[in-house]
């Protein structure tokens, strides 16, 4: 098996020896930018040779925002530099703390990047800040960890906490560069082709799964089916067919989804007011969501969007 690394504009391309480098690799994960500001200066270029020898590549950026609407922000910079590339996944790096609450700081950028179409994320988290920040990682679809022992260029230790990939070494060496290189490695129970395929694995990654399912589901799917016409299956399962078919609700709305959402909010341990259950989106409601959404990184507006709904019904 050949080696992962992780590269930014700190490996030059002009010591490199892409063909000698390739050779030796799987996969690698590359640096779009550092924060907002600093974009990487040669990942376009370490992206297209290594592709050009057939090394399938993912991106990565460090996270700097210091509000929820930077993080967003952030999150639209990192798509927009990186989409024409197709990365085979999107990884997060987290390792400052740049705003006080980085849980729903990084659920921002997790759900803006989602909504602009990214596919597969992962989050990169510093070991010595996993507790410490608390992120949200049933949102991802892995978990990247450093962890490096003695740091001797080989693998010397083990995270503490359950990750897909371990970064094991700063001081890796391989033929076809003069230098340090991150030194990566598959320890969960992703195969590689989880990372480097294009698309979704649905075997290891079925949506369902970071989802509750029974009664409450098939409330959902009836009302979708008697509402919207939509001819979702009723069975209790909160697939991608079930997030397709779902629509906004917002203040004024009255009926059975509006109950829904009362039900998930008081489930989740949100006050919606003395009136209860009612199927009336009224303030309390609406304050609701808010809270809802603010302590869950999304947009504050009040409205079940898909991400709100998401969300709702989430683990």
């Amino acid at each position: 098996m050949g080696h992962i690394i992780d590269i930014s504009h700190y490996q030059n391309p002009e010591k490199i020896d892409y063909a000698t480098l390739a050779e030796q690799l799987d996969f690698a994960i590359i640096r779009t930018q550092y924060g907002s500001k600093t974009i990487d200066k040669h990942y376009k270029t370490h992206h297209r040779e290594l592709r050009k020898r057939g090394i399938p590549t993912a991106a990565y950026a460090w996270v700097r925002g210091i509000d929820m609407d930077d993080m967003r922000v952030e999150a639209t910079d990192f798509y927009n530099r990186t989409k024409d590339i197709n990365p085979t996944f999107w990884f997060l790096d987290v390792e400052e703390r740049s705003m006080d609450n980085m849980r729903i700081g990084v659920s921002a950028y997790v759900n803006e990047l989602r909504r602009l179409g990214a596919e597969k994320i992962g989050i990169y988290v510093a070991h010595h800040r996993y507790k410490d920040f608390n992120l949200n990682l049933e949102e991802v679809e892995a978990v990247w960890l450093p962890h490096y022992g003695r740091n001797i260029g080989k693998v010397d230790s083990t995270p503490d906490f359950p990750c897909d990939l371990h970064q094991y070494t700063s001081k890796g060496r391989l033929d076809g560069y003069d230098g340090n290189l991150d030194l990566n490695r598959l320890v969960g129970n992703r195969r590689l082709e989880f990372f480097t395929g294009k698309t979704i694995n649905k075997d290891t990654n079925k949506v369902w799964r970071n989802y509750i399912n029974g009664e409450i589901v098939k409330e959902l799917q009836h009302e979708l089916n008697k509402q919207f016409n939509r001819g979702l299956k009723v069975d209790g399962w909160f697939g991608q067919k079930t997030i397709d078919a779902l629509v906004n609700v917002r203040r004024n709305a009255r009926g059975n989804l509006t109950k829904i959402i009362q039900k998930r909010l008081r489930a989740k341990g949100y006050n919606i007011g003395k009136a209860g259950v009612d199927g009336i989106f009224g303030k309390d409601t609406e304050n609701a969501v808010k809270s809802f959404q603010k302590d869950n990184g999304l947009k504050v507006d009040g409205i079940v969007g898909r991400n709100t709904w998401k969300e709702l019904f989430r683990k």
